[in-house]
């Protein structure tokens, strides 16, 4: 399979046919806010927040990246090879230099996708690089990646900001950063110092970003007031506030993302320490009004680990307890409540950790009275303080099952885990045939069922904040919005 994309036509698909000319006044400047810390756009290493993840993808792009559609493009590779059987994945690396002057070549690409492997390696995509058997140089500017197994989203994994691609701690582009106290500016790079094709007039069509990171009432304040054309990184638990302030809602996109949206169970003791009392907990849970309570249209609720409706889902795995009302559940999950407090082990308080935000006030509400409609008492704590079940938000990187079950992993520490589930998914990594790779993905969900230390509500909830005349940025299943494409200015 041959995929064959000069950059240039990424740059096109970017937006830069603007010949009809450019926006008023205040055009000459993109001011994008993304919901976060002051100052998180800087930050470093394995885990990086929102603000970061945009900066490294628009400074350092990988081998491919993301347009704002949330497609895989052309980046330092501006074309590709996908073998017949699925094992390996050749790259064609364009024309251009690194920031130091030196040429970008088979072996320097190879050897700055190592050293981001290996970095990536300490954070949330360690397991989802264990296809990769060998990165190779070929002859001049040709990189090859060897797989120990069919992975369809090997793409979407390489696009991600965690593999841009570094030679002496820089990247080669798209645009450039510089920092103006909190303010992150990104200014394009011309075309022909990228060793691509010069365009014609590119100056006068390309304005600087400015990205700047603040907590959500403000960046909603900011864009209410007509000071930022997009605000990025909107979650569930600033949900309320659109409406608070009079946010319309024309102005708000909700990606259509999959992901883990639920409980982590944090340890197997006293209550918890039977899987069945974990499970009450799952069963308490009244998914849809939960969500009816945050007022979020279009939100699939589930109570399976892996979202369900994916590509190569089997269908082994079904909802629990379909038939049962959510009555029938609360009735069974009570009733084994009253079994533990009966044995003597007294009231149980479950420390529930949270972020800040109106939208995490209204979930924990409800969670509060659905568990103690089964007889359980709840405290809120603070996101990362001791606690009893954390909540887990999380986007998926691609629509794989893999996904699912690695961020669940016991390497992972997110929460209880199994063992018998890790062996599935390792066994799965060794297995060629695809079909019965989906059956062992099955059966390792499965497990992570049985063990209850996980409890699903739902997809992630994403927003963003888009001006009539902000230009650039589409709603994608991956929550991911490049800056580049919101670079050119308006006709």
């Amino acid at each position: 399979m041959m995929r064959s994309h000069p950059f240039i036509l990424a740059i096109a698909a970017a937006g830069l046919a603007l010949l009809g000319g450019c926006g008023k006044g205040s055009d000459d400047t993109v001011s994008v806010v993304v919901i976060g810390q002051t100052g998180a756009a800087f930050n470093t290493g394995a885990r990086l927040p929102q603000a970061a993840q945009i900066v490294r993808s628009a400074t350092a792009e990988g081998l491919v990246g993301f347009d704002e559609q949330g497609r895989a493009i052309p980046a330092l590779a501006d074309r590709w090879i996908v073998t017949d059987d699925g094992m390996s994945y050749i790259f064609r690396l364009r024309d251009g230099t690194w920031p130091d002057g030196s040429d970008i070549t088979g072996e320097t690409a190879r050897t700055a996708l190592l050293e981001a492997m290996g970095r990536a390696k300490a954070g949330p995509l360690a397991g989802d690089l264990a296809s990769v058997a060998e990165v190779r140089a070929m002859a001049g500017r040709v990189v090859e990646i060897r797989l120990h197994q069919q992975m369809p989203d090997m793409l979407q994994v390489l696009a991600q900001p965690e593999l841009g691609l570094l030679r002496g701690a820089r990247g080669a582009g798209p645009m450039r950063l510089t920092r103006n106290k909190d303010v992150a500016i990104l200014r394009a790079i011309p075309p022909e110092d990228r060793g691509l094709p010069a365009v014609a007039g590119w100056a006068a069509r390309i304005r600087p970003v400015e990205l700047r990171t603040m907590p959500a009432g403000t960046a909603i304040d900011r864009f209410n007031a007509d000071e930022a054309s997009i605000v990025l990184g909107g979650r569930f638990s600033d949900f309320p506030l659109l409406d608070a302030k009079g946010v319309p809602r024309g102005a708000v996109r909700l990606d259509p993302v999959n992901g883990l949206f639920g409980l982590a169970v944090l340890h197997d003791d006293g209550f918890l320490s039977k899987p069945e009392n974990r499970e009450a907990l799952a069963m308490a849970v009244d998914r849809e009004a939960l969500i009816g309570a945050l007022n979020v249209g279009g939100w699939t609720a589930t109570t399976r680990i892996v979202n369900p409706g994916l590509a190569g889902d089997t269908g082994a795995i079904g909802e629990r307890w379909m038939g049962r009302t959510i009555e029938d559940r609360r009735a069974m999950a009570a009733a084994r409540v009253a079994k533990w407090k009966g044995a003597g082990s007294g009231p149980v308080v479950l420390r529930v950790a949270m972020p800040a935000g109106p939208g995490a006030d209204v979930l924990f509400r409800r969670l509060s009275a659905d568990f103690a409609a089964i007889g359980l008492a709840t405290r809120r704590v603070g996101e990362t303080a001791p606690a009893d079940l954390r909540l887990v938000d999380v986007v998926a990187r691609y629509a794989g099952a893999s996904w699912f079950l690695n961020q669940l992993g016991c390497a992972r520490r997110v929460g209880l885990c199994s063992l018998s589930a890790d062996s599935l998914v390792a066994a799965a990594l060794e297995e060629p045939d695809a079909a019965l790779r989906a059956d062992l993905y099955a059966d390792a969900e499965a497990q992570l069922t049985i063990a209850n230390g996980f409890i699903p509500f739902g997809v992630p909830i994403r927003w963003s904040l888009v001006a009539g005349k902000a230009t650039g940025f589409a709603a994608n299943p991956w929550n991911v919005h490049p800056l580049m494409p919101m670079a050119p200015r308006p006709r």
